[in-house]
């Protein structure tokens, strides 16, 4: 090896892309510094930490700037959206990737540094997730969320990151490619959910989103049913905004995204007969309705507990206490079920009617 190429080598394993982290923030002055402190103790810092205070009536600004070198921005006026919030922040960025954190979201310390990888490794790479997880298990609306979010990350999202077809990049920690950001004019507004907007379409685009499994973090989620109701009308009804804007699109130029939100909308639609699938099995097979659910409920825990023992090993949480929180996990699917369904009516028929426009109010449901 000649010594041009030996430098050229090392050239290359020091650049590394620039990062600002951005916290849009709005009355989180409970949750900012937990955020803020995992930021600062990341084993590759970030250039930049700016938290966009968006005209909160606590003490968040405050807390921001009590940590030495965060910075904070304010707009003139409520912003009203975690998306406009960002794109207000993303006017100050200059650095190669953008990495929005919520403010009640706790990173690992190695998130950022295997965040990074996919972009230096490949330049059609436009978008990086993490491995979301649940920051709290104390009440039924966080161990339900465990649950699910264990299940998800551990069989769909690999699944989904071999098809090099990701649904969703997390809008809680996911980094973005700064330049191709701005070019496209930011983070969308035009629906609810910009994270699920901007992934479809740069895949869409021809370019790329990947899942960095081991890049972990630990989200706030609902702790009362009136925020799960919340969170779960904006996700489902932001879902479907995009079914209605991205699927056709999808079909044309990336058919294995179009082929995952199918299958989402024929759960969705199957999901009544799910439900009631204990009372036919009792009346088809002449069976009484507890052994009927009983069989339910155990043909659907054989089908979770795999997966559920190879992801509690994995993030290191007690396998026990996992299964103890199944049943929290039915809780919630009653909410995502009437909701999703809701949605799918509201955004795929009202909408293109002329009925109703849909769901356009930013609610923010923890």
């Amino acid at each position: 090896m000649s010594l041009l190429e030996a430098a050229h080598q090392v050239h290359t394993v020091i650049k590394r892309p620039t990062t600002c982290v951005v916290v849009p923030a709005f009355n989180e002055e409970a949750g900012l510094p937990d955020t803020l402190e995992a930021l600062l103790k990341q084993t590759e810092k970030a250039e930049r930490i700016v938290v966009v205070d968006d005209c909160s009536t606590d003490r968040t600004r405050a807390v921001a700037l009590s940590y030495p070198g965060v910075e904070c921005i304010t707009p003139s006026q409520n912003l009203g959206s975690k998306a406009k919030a960002q794109n207000y922040a993303l006017e100050f960025i200059e650095e190669d990737l953008v990495l929005p954190v919520d403010a009640d979201t706790v990173l690992r310390p190695t998130y950022l540094s295997l965040i990074k990888q996919p972009f230096i490794d490949d330049e059609n790479v436009v978008i990086a997730a993490g491995n979301v997880q649940t920051k709290f298990t104390k009440h039924i609306t966080e161990r339900g969320r465990q649950i699910e979010y264990l299940f998800g990350f551990h069989l769909y999202r690999p699944i989904q990151n071999r098809a090099n077809s990701p649904i969703v990049c997390s809008g809680c920690c996911s980094a973005f490619r700064t330049k191709d950001l701005v070019e496209f004019g930011g983070f969308p507004e035009r629906t609810i959910v910009e994270d699920f907007d901007y992934t479809w379409s740069q895949q869409i685009a021809g370019r790329r989103a990947i899942y960095v499994g081991n890049a972990e973090a630990w989200a706030a989620d609902p702790a009362t049913p009136k925020f799960l109701n919340t969170q779960m009308k904006r996700w489902m009804s932001g879902f479907f905004q995009n079914m209605r804007i991205h699927f056709w699109g999808a079909v044309r130029h990336k058919p294995m995204l179009a082929l995952w939100a199918g299958l989402t909308m024929i759960e969705v639609i199957t999901m009544p007969l799910w439900w009631a699938s204990p009372i036919i099995m009792s009346w088809a097979l002449h069976m009484g309705i507890w052994i009927s659910l009983f069989w339910w409920l155990g043909l659907d825990a054989l089908l979770m507990i795999p997966v559920l023992a190879y992801a509690s090993h994995r993030r290191h949480v007690n396998f026990i206490s996992v299964m103890c929180n199944i049943p929290a996990m039915y809780f919630n699917k009653m909410f995502n079920t009437y909701h999703a369904l809701r949605g799918m009516f509201v955004e795929l028929i009202l909408v293109p009617m002329g009925i109703t426009k849909g769901l356009a109010v930013y609610e923010k449901g923890r």
